[in-house]
C-alpha cells in the first residue's frame, strides 16, 4: 500500500509516535502513576488522568484479536490493492491497535484469531513516514 495517507502536523498527541516511526520503532505510553497501558497517543492517562506519561518501545509482537478482509473500497488511495486485511492486533505489552496483516497470499485463507504476527514498517512513496504493518512469523 504504497499511497496511504500521511499524519498531518501540528498534531501535539501523535507526533512523538510518528516521528518514532520514521526511526523504525513502534511506541505507547505508560502511565507514571498507574502504570496503565496508554495507546493511541494522548495527553493523559485514560485510567486515571494523569498527565504523567512516558514513551516506550514496543517488540512490534503481538496476536490478532480479530480481523475483517476488504474485498471492495471506493477510496482511490486503496483502489489497486484488491482484497486485503484490516485488522485488530494484541501486542505483547497491553494494547491494542487497528493495522494491516501484510506478507500472506490468500487474504481469504492465510488470517486466523490468535495467529501471531510483527511489525513492519511500510515505506511510502511519498512521504516521510512509513505506516506499521504486521505479517505472520
Amino acid at each position: 500500500m504504497p499511497r496511504r495517507p500521511q499524519p498531518r502536523f501540528p498534531e501535539p498527541n501523535t507526533q512523538p509516535y510518528w516521528e518514532a516511526v520514521k526511526d523504525g520503532r513502534l511506541t505507547y505510553q505508560r502511565c507514571n502513576d498507574c502504570n496503565a497501558v496508554v495507546f493511541t497517543p494522548k495527553f493523559h492517562c485514560a485510567a486515571c488522568s494523569s498527565e504523567n506519561l512516558s514513551w516506550h518501545d514496543s517488540s512490534g509482537a503481538g496476536t490478532i484479536y480479530t480481523y475483517s478482509v476488504v474485498r471492495q473500497n471506493r477510496n482511490p488511495v486503496f483502489s489497486d490493492l484488491g482484497a486485503y486485511v484490516v485488522a485488530y492486533v494484541d501486542l505483547d505489552e497491553g494494547f491494542r491497535m487497528m493495522t494491516n496483516i501484510v506478507g500472506i497470499a490468500n487474504p481469504l485463507t492465510d488470517v486466523h484469531c490468535g495467529q501471531r504476527v510483527q511489525v513492519q514498517f511500510e515505506v511510502q512513496e511519498s512521504g516521510d513516514y512509513p505506516i506499521p504493518v504486521f505479517a505472520p512469523v
